[in-house]
């Protein structure tokens, strides 16, 4: 099939199409949540946008989210002009800003500003992974003071994409990076100074670029690193006709990569259009147990690869809402996991993610749930 990117719809048909999804009820709604990828973006004039009401709404569907990570993306926020390398900070100072607690009512118009602060600002973006331009022939070292000062103590760790690929997936990237970006000899000298600041780097990179983030790891082991995406096993374009190949070859690179200690891994981008479960070009929003059924095996993959305690799951909004609700894919991964233990799902729903990210959230009341399936009285259509 042809790969046309990972924002099929608009968010105007995205609200549409979300609007004839299936009725669901919560599934372990006690079971404490950090979901550590999500982005916000745009305004409601632009095409696709995922705004602080969108998230507020997603985060008091029905599900237990004690905290979020939030990560860079489409240059939102960036400031237009000043230093190139400094320009991805006012990135960070608008999230700060739409969550700071004293600015919660005060700082920004009243509804229906959609970007006004909300109660919901002491568990959005505890943690913060932000745009750092690693293979610049600039100091970084002055940028990443800037990030800090900017991230006001929630600073955790940095990312610069570095998925490349050279056929028609390749062009739907957003700044493609260079085709070896990992290890650049530029880029591995800037990305020493992280160990410094005690930052780990969020690696995204698609399934045939796995050994270069092995490389890294070997290089810098005392660098934490965090694959994004699970490594993002591409199902489209050629590779849907090898999906047995490739799927194969993402299973071995993940058992490789987890023989490396500083490596760490983020379960979900599975509702993305690259890898090829084509819920997006459904009728309707898949609910969980379509999900559970398909992305079940991958998920298990990885958990099987590197155990509970270097697994964290990820929304990755609103890049998944292609497929499926924020609700959905929660109660998916939920079904996804029954056979694990009450301490095994603790890692993946939220432990593992405040360990490597050094979150505020790690209190073990927050840990505590029900085994198995219980449902909440709360529903979400």
């Amino acid at each position: 099939m042809t790969f046309t990117g990972n924002r099929i719809r608009t968010s105007r048909e995205l609200a549409g199409w979300h609007a004839g999804a299936d009725a669901e009820a919560a599934l372990d709604p006690d079971l404490a949540i950090v979901d550590t990828h999500h982005h916000l973006y745009g305004d409601v004039a632009d095409t696709h946008h995922y705004l602080l009401a969108q998230l507020n709404a997603d985060l008091d569907a029905g599900h237990r989210i004690a905290g979020t990570v939030y990560v860079e993306a489409y240059h939102a926020g960036w400031h237009t002009d000043g230093p190139p390398e400094l320009r991805s900070t006012g990135e960070i100072e608008r999230i700060v800003r739409l969550t700071s607690h004293a600015s919660c009512g005060l700082a920004e118009p009243a509804a229906p500003n959609p970007e006004s602060p909300t109660s919901n600002a002491h568990r959005i973006a505890i943690g913060i992974v932000s745009h750092v331009d690693l293979s610049s022939e600039h100091s970084i070292v002055p940028v990443i003071d800037a990030h800090l000062h900017a991230a006001q103590g929630r600073l955790r760790g940095v990312r610069q994409q570095a998925t490349w690929e050279g056929g028609n997936v390749g062009k739907f990237i957003t700044s493609t990076p260079m085709p070896s970006l990992l290890g650049d000899r530029r880029f591995r000298a800037n990305y020493a100074r992280l160990q410094e600041y005690g930052l780990s780097f969020d690696a995204t990179v698609f399934h045939t670029q796995l050994s270069d983030v092995a490389s890294l790891a070997d290089a810098f082991p005392d660098i934490p690193i965090v694959l994004d995406h699970m490594g993002i096993p591409i199902g489209v374009e050629n590779y849907a006709s090898q999906r047995e190949q490739v799927v194969k070859h993402w299973r071995g690179a993940l058992r490789e990569l987890a023989l490396r200690p500083n490596i760490s891994l983020k379960i979900g981008g599975l509702g993305m259009p690259v890898l090829g479960f084509r819920f997006e070009a459904r009728a309707r929003p898949a609910n969980s147990s379509e999900l559970a059924e398909a992305w079940g095996p991958f998920i298990r993959d990885c958990i099987e690869a590197f155990g509970a305690g270097r697994c964290m799951f990820e929304s990755n909004f609103p890049v998944d809402r292609q497929s499926c609700s924020y609700f959905s894919l929660w109660n998916a991964y939920k079904i996804a996991t029954r056979e694990l233990s009450s301490a095994e799902r603790a890692d993946v729903f939220g432990r593992t993610a405040a360990r490597v990210y050094r979150l505020p959230v790690l209190d073990s009341s927050s840990w505590s749930s029900r085994r198995g399936a219980g449902c909440s009285e709360r529903q979400r259509h």
